[in-house]
């Protein structure tokens, strides 16, 4: 298994890629660090690198993702979302292997 994005969440990451004239080299990294309210917070951000020996790559709708091996131990089979409505926007983790979530949605226990 992989993980995904839905393409409500691939069209925000272009969306904020362009916003912020990122090269379209540019990969979406998707990681786990500890911390957070449950034990592992969910990281997302934008790099520039990728290694085929330590990282796992995944295009979703035109996204190019990249997700280190220790990561995906966490990770393997989750889905992300964009979630947007007047009281909260944002990415949410669809995560198949957390055991516990808190209530903010950025960190989780496995």
């Amino acid at each position: 298994m992989a993980i995904k994005l839905t393409e409500r969440a691939a069209q925000e990451v272009m969306r904020f890629r362009k916003e912020h004239n990122f090269d379209d080299s540019m990969v979406l990294r998707i990681g786990v660090a500890g911390g957070g309210c449950s034990g592992f917070n969910y990281t997302l951000n934008f790099d520039d690198s990728f290694d085929a020996k330590a990282d796992s790559k995944y295009d979703c709708h035109g996204v190019s993702v990249v997700v280190d091996k220790k990561s995906s131990l966490y990770l393997d089979g989750t889905e992300v979302d964009w979630y947007d409505s007047l009281e909260k926007q944002g990415f949410t983790f669809n995560n198949p292997n957390a055991v516990k979530s808190c209530g903010c949605g950025s960190s989780f226990q496995a």
